[in-house]
């Protein structure tokens, strides 16, 4: 397997010890993020859950290149060292004399905030899962609370660290799609068949063993039930719904294509249509008792370059979102759509560019594509993105000199390496600087384009974006205006 292409580092190699870190939460995303770790920049020394099939699950793996399992990413002798707890507690409590520098907290979204509080109340450094946090006022606790320790809180948003994202980006800032009106985002999905939600999940025989015992202390954790964590994102008071989860990574990276300005307003519709609806699928979707939504459309309106509320407010991009339960054709990606160009973004591994016709200039179609090319193959001093024509067969894209971009690294490798790097660097500058290109402030504006939209969907409301939701300093959050109770 030829190796995933990685964004382009602008900073030394780390150098001194790798950062010692704490895993709380190997669950799906947990275990991601244990196999992508970049082991020369962290020394993992203690996992923690408070499921004992996701502790068991931390070390050994599933068996599939995602989710390898601390032994096999490191070898049984080390991986034997690894501390595991029963609880972000424990771990917390062990901290100290274990060494614990950082934690990386991929739990439940509810428990993102207290749990990121608590580490940084020890003086820990923190990389939280996304969304960032529930409620916007949570996030800005999280941000005070950094800047008071003054430790560094990095959310993962995973594509800013994406080379493909990275190189995308630098076609759309440079022009070369023109002026940009429009930016389609969806992510679909077919949960329709009997037993394929990834959101519903049984509880496995591990811990259905200890399922009394949990019980008696769970709600500390945030949680009514056993049967709540293991399915956390299908209720109201553990998860954020689909703007949330899948949302926010979209939006995210509508935002950085538009310069990463912030939306000016946002409606639209959400509902739950198909699971608990008499007459709708299966038996077991028509009794599912799901909270979330299992459909959503929203709409956001963002400024354009020019934009100014008062000399020139008709300078408006438009940018739309769906996520759907019950049809995967188009699965996940983002569409932008220039006025000489059109960019699709597709599932995190493909860049497609076509060209628009006109005034003599012939127009593209899907033969034109976009591949990253690895630096070691080109001995360009950065990674580029080649374009060929499909149509032109194996043989040519052989000859684009490096790994097809099928094999592009997502993101989450660097994201924990460029985390350690300013751990061990002490480097507090921000995005522009070469500091953490997700920190609080960046990722708070994720989760309140999420929030607000959920709030939108609720209310079935046009709501207008206020300036103060975005300032930190400020108690001002959409979650608790005045406008929309």
């Amino acid at each position: 397997m030829a190796r995933p292409i990685s964004a382009t580092r602008s900073y030394k190699e780390l150098e001194g010890n790798p950062v010692k870190v704490g895993f709380i939460g190997t669950g799906d995303e947990g275990n991601i993020l244990l196999t992508e770790h970049p082991d020369k920049y962290m020394d993992v020394v203690a996992v923690a859950d408070l499921r004992p099939h996701n502790l068991d699950r931390a070390f050994k793996g599933d068996p599939n290149d995602v989710r390898i399992g601390l032994q096999r990413k490191l070898g049984a002798e080390k991986a034997k060292n690894i501390k595991g707890f029963k609880s972000h507690k424990e771990l917390l409590a062990n901290a100290k004399d274990l060494g614990i520098e950082a934690v990386v907290i991929a739990t439940p979204l509810n428990t993102h905030a207290p749990i990121a509080m608590e580490a940084m109340d020890l003086g820990l450094h923190v990389l939280t899962e996304k969304l960032m946090a529930r409620t916007v006022t949570e996030c800005k606790q999280m941000i005070r609370k950094a800047k008071e320790k003054n430790l560094l809180l990095a959310v993962g948003h995973q594509r800013h660290y994406s080379v493909l994202y990275e190189n995308a980006n630098q076609l759309v800032q440079n022009g070369l799609l023109g002026d940009i009106r429009y930016i389609r985002a969806q992510w679909h999905r077919n949960n329709s068949f009997p037993n394929s939600d990834q959101w519903r999940n049984s509880i496995p025989a591990a811990d259905k063993a200890v399922e009394a015992e949990l019980d008696k202390t769970i709600k500390e954790y945030g949680f009514d039930s056993l049967k709540e964590l293991v399915s956390w994102r299908l209720y109201a008071s553990t998860g954020g719904g689909l703007m949330a989860e899948l949302g926010s990574h979209q939006l995210d990276a509508c935002s950085i294509f538009l310069g990463k300005v912030h939306p000016l307003a946002v409606s639209g519709y959400g509902g739950k249509n198909f699971y608990g609806v008499k007459g709708v699928g299966s038996a077991d979707k028509q009794s599912d008792d799901r909270e979330t939504d299992d459909q959503i459309f929203v709409t956001f309106e963002f400024p354009g370059k020019n934009y100014d509320p008062k000399t020139n407010d008709r300078d408006v991009c438009i940018v739309t979102y769906s996520s759907i339960n019950t049809n995967k054709f188009e699965p996940y990606g983002e569409l932008v759509y220039g006025s000489r160009g059109t960019l699709f973004m597709k599932t995190e591994k493909e860049a497609l560019l076509w060209k628009e016709e006109g005034r003599g200039s012939e127009g593209g179609g899907p033969d034109q594509r976009l591949w990253v090319v690895s630096t070691n193959q080109t001995g360009s001093p950065g990674a580029v993105l080649a374009a060929y024509e499909t149509s032109a067969g194996p043989k040519a894209a052989a000859n684009t000199g490096g790994d097809l971009a099928t094999n592009v690294s997502r993101g989450y490798k660097e994201e924990m390496e460029h985390f350690a790097h300013c751990i061990r660097t002490q480097n507090f500058a921000g995005p522009k600087e070469g500091g953490l290109r997700c920190p609080g402030t960046t990722a708070m504006a994720d989760a309140i384009m999420a929030i607000t939209a959920n709030l939108a969907m609720k209310h079935k409301k046009r709501i207008e974006f206020k300036p103060e939701w975005f300032d930190y300093e400020s108690d001002a959050v959409p979650e608790t205006d005045s406008s929309l109770a």
